[in-house]
């Protein structure tokens, strides 16, 4: 009996599977709307089997979001950039000080003056001695159209330029500008553009008047030899040398030009004196003046002259040296000291013997410091100068203003030299 019922239903299986068999490949025309919700049966039972089939055989899975790995990227490197170089010119200058007389220093009507500008070259190239500095445009103050540079100047380098002036004879306010020009002529300035001028800028006004007197304070100085100090006033015709006050001193051309010094060295060969006086303090605008020379009839004079000066303990310095012979001329010294504006100074006087020392009879007339002022010099006591001595042997000494003694300096009568006197 099971095996008839197993073949029946054997049978019955194989025939259902051959009427589905054919039915899936018969063609029909289904209605739209079946077809449509056949698939959507199917689909839903594909879904519930598949469900329930992997609730029964799978293991429930945690999904993950899997999140692609971006491949390395080569991001772009950046190139160090050096700093950008600062331009340079081959001619460049640049201002640093007014050595001498500032922005409204005071000049005295018609007075000559020396300005100084300290300048440095930041240029690339080195300003030769054909390098000039040149004037441009406003008040020229008399002086040159150009001046060479006194030095070479390489790259980094300062250097003092300075150029003689003389101040306008009417009060007021002047200004003048200045500046550079190379080798091949062509003017450069000053600053980053190479466009400013270097300038004068001066007051004009008031008067010139004497601020120290040298020879009427002849023994505020301590005069030597070489050996040993000196009395003041000196005793005419000592071997040690001596400085004296004459009030009416003859020059080598005979003429008078006012009170001063005579001043011998030691009579050895190459004697020297000197005399330091005490420090006064220098303004802006005060200038050394005298005229030196050999004493009339000193035929055999031959002598050098210093100008010195100390500031406290500090090495001396030079201010100028003149060397005189007896030729019929004199010398006319004018020293700018604004530069010493401010310092108490000792100034040097000293006359050296150029091999022999006799008849070294050295004059200063009128050595002084002069200084401006906005009032005339006041009216003082002027020792009255002595008659200019003739063919006498001698010339007589009159006390200085300083009540020193009267003394005499004797000197060889011979023929007064006829040239005329110039001034170097």
């Amino acid at each position: 009996m099971s095996t008839t019922r197993y073949k029946y239903f054997l049978v019955l299986s194989l025939s259902l599977g051959v009427s589905l068999a054919c039915g899936l490949f018969t063609p029909a025309t289904p209605q739209p709307a079946a077809t449509l919700n056949s698939l959507y049966t199917a689909a839903a039972e594909t879904l519930s089997v598949m469900s329930t089939q992997g609730a029964v055989t799978e293991p429930s899975v945690t999904p993950t979001l899997s999140i692609p790995l971006a491949s390395p990227t080569d991001f772009p490197t950046f190139t160090s950039v050096p700093p950008l170089q600062p331009v340079t010119k081959c001619d460049a200058a640049a201002f640093v000080s007014d050595v001498t007389y500032p922005d409204g220093a005071v000049v005295g009507r018609g007075n000559p003056f020396t300005k100084i500008w300290r300048i440095k070259n930041v240029g690339t190239c080195t300003w030769t001695t054909s390098y000039a500095l040149v004037y441009i445009s406003g008040e020229k103050f008399g002086g040159k159209n150009a001046v060479s540079l006194p030095v070479s100047v390489g790259p980094g380098k300062t250097v003092d330029l300075s150029i003689q002036l003389t101040a306008p004879n009417q009060n007021g306010r002047y200004r003048g500008y200045w500046t550079l020009r190379n080798a091949s002529g062509i003017q450069f300035g000053f600053g980053s553009t190479g466009s400013t001028s270097i300038y004068v800028d001066v007051n004009v006004s008031g008067y010139t008047v004497t601020g120290y007197d040298l020879a009427a304070n002849l023994c505020d100085a301590t005069w030597r030899n070489g050996d040993k100090t000196l009395p003041c006033p000196g005793a005419d015709g000592s071997s040690d040398g001596f400085a004296l006050f004459f009030n009416a001193p003859q020059m080598e051309d005979g003429n008078v030009r006012g009170p001063g010094i005579v001043t011998h060295p030691q009579k050895i060969n190459n004697g020297i004196i000197t005399g330091k006086y005490s420090a006064i303090t220098i303004q802006s605008g005060d200038h050394f003046k005298a005229l030196i020379g050999c004493l009339n009839k000193a035929n055999d004079c031959n002598m050098i002259f210093k100008l010195e000066y100390q500031i406290g303990s500090d090495p001396v310095k030079s201010l100028g040296q003149w060397h005189e012979v007896y030729e019929g001329k004199y010398y006319s010294i004018d020293v700018d000291l604004s530069f010493l504006s401010g310092k108490k100074v000792k100034f040097i006087l000293t006359v050296l013997s150029n091999g022999s020392s006799h008849e070294d009879h050295g004059l200063w007339v009128t050595p002084r410091i002069t200084r401006q002022s906005a009032q005339p010099a006041t009216a003082t006591f002027t020792p009255s100068l002595s008659p200019t001595p003739t063919a006498t042997p001698s010339q007589t000494a009159t006390a200085s203003a300083t009540a020193t003694p009267t003394a005499s300096a004797t000197e060889t009568a011979t023929e007064t030299p006829t040239e005329t006197p110039t001034t170097p």
